[in-house]
């Protein structure tokens, strides 16, 4: 049979960025960045971030908090991407975001508050104009891309300083629309806009297998016309380096980035989850050994920057500044209980109005 004759239009390649290895050894040369004060800071925040997770599951089990995301294992996404940003930046989240929400400032007493089932905990001190967390799957991204262009515009427009959306979503959240558009109109406008995606390997109890048969995340970038990376997210440095890199990219005007950050979820998809019941023992222990809060340790006491009384003293502080933490989330003022209605409408519909005046009268 006649083969017919075609011609090669374009070609793709899908890089994969990673400084540690699995044990800690440095793969290459560090980034500028990586200097022994901000290796220490990032292992400190990630030891925070861990602590924060499980000091809230344990909150969670004794009814002292709603249903919690628990992020283990995959501190250094949060971390490393969070940290990646300037102060002015807007960050859209989703709801595994503990280390992220550290580094952008947001105290743990608001973390806390916001999965206590208090939304004023949203209502951050410090990053006063990051977007609140988001439960619904993928929407944040196409809320990133909407809040980038007005980024843009403000910019073009109005001669405001150049300031960049940064969001984050999970592996699952690739199998919605609202992603596919949401990197659509960010590579056709070329919005200042960075989408982060935590392939922890699961989406609940669907494993990365089910949602796609791309070899990776990353390359999903191509259809849309932007880069797209692959960078190890159980290396800190490396999540750290694409995410400035991509920031940097998309505030000099060069447009939107996609980086798939490769991790595992050490831990049930909330605590309302059941892990053990679809997770292969075998493939979790074995993902514990790439975990990436014992692998920036073991390069720090691999070149003498940490050691074993360093590590006591960071337990004790972190156990105190958690314990504040927890004092001022027990103590904090209960909002009223017609709150869940005084901020959704401007004028209470009547069919609301008998349950709005029984939650009154508990007040």
């Amino acid at each position: 049979m006649h083969k017919p004759r075609m011609h090669l239009l374009a070609s793709f390649d899908i890089a994969r960025l990673q400084y540690l290895d699995e044990e800690g050894r440095a793969t290459q040369a560090l980034p500028d960045f990586a200097t022994p004060d901000t290796l220490q800071s990032l292992y400190r925040q990630m030891t925070l971030a861990r602590l924060v997770d499980d000091r809230a599951v344990k909150l969670q089990r004794t009814g002292q908090l709603g249903t919690y995301p628990s992020s283990l294992g995959q501190e250094a996404i949060g971390v490393g991407g969070g940290g990646a940003l300037e102060k002015d930046d807007v960050y859209c989240p989703y709801y595994r975001e503990t280390g992220a929400l550290l580094e952008r400032g947001v105290e743990i007493e608001e973390i806390l508050a916001i999965w206590g089932g208090d939304e004023r905990g949203q209502d951050y001190r410090h990053a006063r104009q990051d977007l609140p967390l988001c439960i619904p799957i993928a929407t944040q991204l196409l809320h990133a891309a909407g809040v980038a262009f007005a980024l843009k515009y403000k910019r073009e427009q109005l001669n405001e300083p150049n300031r960049v959306a940064v969001s984050c979503a999970g592996d699952g959240a690739t199998s919605r629309g609202d992603f596919y558009e949401a990197l659509n109109l960010a590579g056709v406008w070329r919005l200042p806009v960075v989408f982060v995606v935590n392939n922890n390997q699961w989406a609940i109890s669907v494993p990365h297998a089910a949602q796609t048969a791309s070899k990776t995340v990353a390359q999903k970038a191509i259809a849309a016309g932007i880069p797209g990376l692959q960078v190890d997210g159980n290396d800190v440095i490396a999540v750290r380096a694409a995410v400035a890199d991509a920031v940097a990219r998309a505030r000099d005007g060069e447009g939107p980035t996609l980086i798939e950050a490769t991790s595992y979820r050490l831990c049930d998809h909330t605590t309302a989850d059941d892990a053990g019941r679809y997770q292969p023992p075998g493939e979790v222990e074995e993902a514990w050994r790439r975990e990436p809060l014992s692998r920036l340790g073991n390069y720090l006491r691999g070149e003498g920057l940490w050691g074993d009384a360093q590590e006591e003293e960071l337990q004790r502080e972190l156990a105190e500044v958690m314990e504040k933490a927890l004092r001022s989330y027990t103590e904090r003022p209960r909002d009223r209980d017609t709150a869940m209605f005084d901020h959704l409408y401007a004028e209470l519909p009547e069919a609301f109005v008998e349950q709005y005046q029984q939650l009154a009268g508990h007040q």
